[in-house]
């Protein structure tokens, strides 16, 4: 397949960037981000509703002036340049296609409003529509086109312009369940396709995952925060080492447990930690900088649990009362009240296999040292010493 012609040097540099719509009052939406995002990059903005994520994508297209800092991109800083000539590309969270006009017309028309030849713009429409696989649609309009194929027809009046950066502002949110994962498998392949740099926003941290070469999750800003880029890496080095607990309640599906308790025991690569419940449990981390007897929060992921006779279960054992089961066919998902968590937050297993319990048994499950990670009070994590995976059970 024939790639898209690129201008050379898409790489996005922001350095100190800050957003604040009322400068005569001190509350930023977004401080001091800094992030430097390489040519052909597939970046996913990530965070909850009101981190200012979408606020970012938007400083980067022009839609929204930056307040202080630097935006530059293609080495050129575009803090004062015009939206049309920063040779973005935008997919917004509607499809804003024009009823009027065949998928031909829609794609075609920016090219137009540029004064192009016509067997120009009929090439890169044509060429558009075979990477997106809308040729048999090219005639018809808006109505007559799904949800997907409109969003595709709004990705192709993107690529016929050819910018250096592709931006994405919730391009899914708008579709079904369904939709969504094939959507995500037709960007994924585009971006392979293209090799663009892409910036692409989204709640879902299950498309972060697996879209994205590197995440950069966004949190709510907080009143003294010196940033509010929680943390940005590849999607396994979120997964595996979270910066802190923010993190590693946001990324992962289900979300990690969280355990209270306090420092018992510092070893050279290993702690224990002694639960509210007296339980102890031993974590493969670097808890050198913390003390005995610190509150902490121990965190294991619900799909890195074992049963409680299996010899990976070297970090202890933790019982609880089932509150609800839950059996997908793949999965099964087991809620247990263990007594450490937070008032009102159940703790959660995740198997490949259904297990004979129901509501009120008592259960016991085993907890891999390595699985374990290590919050301390302001929710910053401690070093872990091993990393545990499921091929491991």
């Amino acid at each position: 397949m024939r790639q898209i012609q690129r201008h050379k040097m898409a790489d996005v540099l922001l350095s100190k960037v800050r957003k604040n719509y009322n400068p005569s009052v001190l509350k930023d939406t977004l401080r001091n981000i800094n992030l430097d995002i390489k040519d052909g990059d597939f970046i996913v903005f990530v965070g909850p509703s009101g981190c200012g994520k979408s606020t970012l994508l938007r400083m980067i297209a022009g839609l929204e002036d930056i307040t202080s800092g630097d935006l530059v991109i293609g080495g050129k800083r575009m803090n004062d340049v015009p939206p049309s000539q920063r040779n973005i590309g935008m997919v917004f969270q509607s499809y804003a296609l024009y009823p009027h006009m065949t998928v031909f017309e829609n794609m075609a028309f920016g090219l137009k409003l540029k004064h192009m030849d016509k067997e120009t713009i009929r090439q890169r429409v044509v060429h558009a529509a075979d990477i997106l696989g809308l040729e048999p649609f090219l005639d018809r309009k808006p109505k007559a086109l799904s949800g997907g194929q409109r969003q595709r027809v709004a990705i192709g009046r993107c690529i016929v312009q050819q910018p250096s950066v592709f931006l994405f502002d919730e391009p899914l949110s708008n579709l079904d369940a369904a939709l969504r994962v094939r959507m995500r498998l037709e960007i994924s392949k585009l971006h392979r396709d293209i090799n663009a740099t892409i910036i692409y926003v989204t709640h879902d941290q299950v498309e972060a995952m697996t879209l994205a070469d590197k995440i950069c999750v966004l949190s709510p800003l907080q009143a003294n925060a010196e940033s509010n880029l929680e943390q940005f890496g590849t999607p396994l080095e979120l997964y595996n080492h979270p910066v802190n607990q923010f993190v590693a309640g946001f990324i992962g599906s289900p979300k990690m447990n969280f355990i209270n308790g306090t420092i018992a025991e510092i070893g050279d690569k290993t702690c224990k930690v002694k639960l509210a419940t007296g339980e102890v449990l031993t974590a493969c981390v670097d808890a050198s900088r913390g003390e005995v007897g610190q509150k902490v929060q121990l965190g294991v992921r619900p799909e890195h649990l074992v049963a409680a006779s299996s010899s990976k279960a070297d970090g202890g054992t933790l019982s609880g009362k089932v509150i609800v089961t839950e059996n997908l066919g793949a999965e099964f998902f087991m809620y247990l009240d263990v007594g450490a968590c937070d008032e009102g937050v159940d703790f959660t297993i995740r198997h490949d296999f259904a297990v004979d319990v129901k509501s009120g048994d008592n259960f016991t499950i085993g907890i891999p040292a390595a699985a374990c990670h290590l919050f301390d009070a302001d929710g910053i994590a401690f070093p872990r010493t091993a990393v545990y995976t499921r091929a491991e059970r």
